[in-house]
């Protein structure tokens, strides 16, 4: 069965978690190479349809796909006009930021023609959109990776997942250090430590496990940016670095989407070793999948002292709702 046949097969449940769906922060909504200049990309993202462009001179955007005239979705159809957007059905033209420019058959423009636009930015390759549940500016900005842009490191890979599950339930597994034993097989469990400034959450486990001729010890350092954006290092055998952007599309699916590259410096025995280090994360992720898609979140889990930091970072992550969770669930 595929990954997303997994997603369809489970239903959906809005009661399966006891927070919001869609936490406030910078989000992917594409990565640069998907949206080039003069192209137009429908997108159904935070419970909603969103249509992203790029303008002729290359400037992204992202607005509301509805236009407000007729309805009409602007991300099917929709064409770019120099630096703003053509609604397919009456040609109403939309600047990036949301305002009406030219209504070609009337002598005037309504005065109340506008559409919600989203703040982008974009870094690493990837298009962000800043998604607040009450319209608030950019609290944070989201940081540049210097791997992303840095000789000696490998050209990156990029892996899309559609996951039925929300973002805080994947994303805690940074501070799970036991299921780095017995889901990703790390010969112990590693000892996690945590901090967390604002913003920023910082976790880091020392882990040992099995390489070619032996044993490996390694350090993850995984460094959340907000919800939506987080930089995940491995460095031991070889350095590795992950961005985890994942993207609330509904109440119960994320798009999830990893991009990793390896420092090999163009050495060829070390680009070999990168190709299987990426084919093995790829692999971990896919071990963490059914878990996921089938779990319970328990609002207070049944602790014991040796799993972890785990109810620090959801304090953590708290920060980020507008609204208040929702009814506690526990076992």
């Amino acid at each position: 069965m595929s990954n997303e046949d997994r997603c369809s097969s489970r239903g959906r449940d809005s009661n399966r978690y006891p927070f919001p769906a869609y936490p406030n922060g910078w989000f992917r909504v594409a990565y640069s190479d998907e949206l080039r200049a003069g192209q137009v990309l429908s997108l159904e993202l935070f419970g909603t349809r969103l249509v992203a462009f790029r303008t002729v001179q290359g400037t992204p955007f992202v607005l509301d796909a509805y236009c407000p005239h007729m309805g009409a979705d602007m991300g099917v159809g929709g064409r770019v006009d120099g630096e703003a957007l053509r609604c397919p059905f009456h040609d109403w033209l939309w600047s990036g930021d949301g305002r009406c420019l030219e209504v070609p058959y009337a002598s005037r423009i309504p005065a109340r023609a506008m559409t919600r636009a989203f703040e982008v930015v974009e870094k690493n390759g990837i298009l962000m959109a800043w998604w607040h549940s009450e319209g608030e500016a950019p609290q944070w900005q989201v940081p540049d990776v210097d791997a992303f842009s840095s000789s000696g490191w490998r050209e990156p890979v990029v892996k899309h997942w559609k996951v039925n599950a929300r973002w805080l339930d994947m994303n805690e597994n940074c501070v799970d250090q036991a299921h780095f034993r017995y889901i990703h097989g790390t010969l112990a469990i590693p000892a996690t430590q945590a901090s967390h400034d604002g913003h920023v959450f910082r976790a880091e486990s020392h882990i040992r496990q099995k390489a070619p001729g032996g044993e490996a010890e390694g350090c993850l350092v995984t460094v959340d940016h907000g919800p939506g954006f987080q930089v995940v290092t491995l460095a031991g055998l070889i350095d590795t670095v992950l961005l985890n952007t994942a993207t609330p599309m509904d109440e119960e699916t994320t798009d999830v989407s990893f991009m990793y590259t390896v420092k090999t410096e163009g050495h060829p025995r070390k680009e070999k070793l990168a190709a299987a280090v990426v084919d093995d994360l790829v692999t971990q992720f896919h071990n963490d999948l059914p878990i996921w898609e089938n779990k319970s979140y328990w609002s207070r889990p049944m602790l014991c002292d040796g799993d972890g930091p785990i109810g620090e970072y959801r304090d953590w992550m708290k920060q980020f709702f507008t609204e208040a969770p929702g009814k506690e669930k526990t076992p």
